[in-house]
């Protein structure tokens, strides 16, 4: 079974390049402490490294 990744917003968007809005948005989060659950894949993994310094990543079993 793959691992999945829980993904929270910790920062802003406001302020942000359009492109890293459309990542975070993409990604399944609108607002500041929500959180979704992905699959581990490669798209995602790319997907969070572009917004790396406003999401907070664990993973879940």
């Amino acid at each position: 079974m793959a691992n999945k990744l829980k993904i929270t917003l910790v920062k802003s968007i406001i302020g942000q390049k359009p492109a890293k809005k459309a990542t975070v948005r993409s990604l399944g989060l609108k607002k500041i402490s929500s959180s979704v659950v992905h699959e581990d894949t490669a798209s995602i993994r790319g997907m969070i490294a572009s917004v790396a310094h406003i999401v907070k990543v664990e993973e879940v079993k």
